[in-house]
């Protein structure tokens, strides 16, 4: 199957660009499953930590917290394991089971430190469903990037220069491409 590929620096538009093709697809009929993990702010817009959101049940908890105690910490954020663990096992294996495309924002040091988030992570690079992967810039890991290569990919990586455009016309195309693998 095919992966479309999102990378790109933090805060260049990758998140958006991920949200505008899920919604494009979703509006086109296709049944997309998977993760978000948008950033929260404060009221004084600093970063206090990350949210993890099943794509198909809108089901929220917390990824990671600033200063937050736990046995796995990625900078200042300590990660949330059992709340994140439980949403992301049950949004994968849903998305795994039910949906057309599987949408993954983001596969990055973070989400990786995730046992559970590991262990889905390859049931989906090893599933045959079309999936839309935003990938953390400076990914290292030789496993799941042999994992996510192996297969057709397009990767898009964001600029200043062309995120307006890719945002502009990579949602259809992808759609078009989509529902001709998935004959939707």
């Amino acid at each position: 199957m095919k992966n479309y590929i999102i990378t790109g620096r933090p805060g260049i538009g990758k998140s958006t660009l991920f949200n505008n093709i899920i919604n494009t697809l979703r509006k086109s009929g296709i049944i997309v499953g998977g993760i978000k993990s948008p950033e929260v702010r404060d009221s004084k817009g600093f970063r206090i930590g990350f949210k993890i959101i099943d794509l198909m049940s809108n089901e929220e908890g917390w990824l990671a917290k600033r200063n937050y105690y736990s046995t796995i910490k990625v900078g200042k954020y300590g990660i949330v394991l059992d709340e994140s663990s439980r949403i992301i096992r049950e949004a994968l294996r849903k998305a795994l089971e039910k949906a057309d495309v599987i949408g993954i924002d983001e596969i990055g040091p973070m989400e990786l430190k995730i046992h559970v988030f590991r262990t889905m992570l390859e049931q989906v690079l090893n599933s045959d469903k079309p999936k839309i992967l935003v990938i953390h810039y400076r990914l290292r890991d030789p496993s799941i990037l042999d994992k996510i290569y192996r297969v057709e990919n397009e990767k898009y990586v964001l600029t200043e220069h062309n995120r307006d455009l890719l945002n502009k016309v990579l949602p259809q195309k992808i759609v078009m491409e989509i529902k001709q693998i998935i004959k939707k």
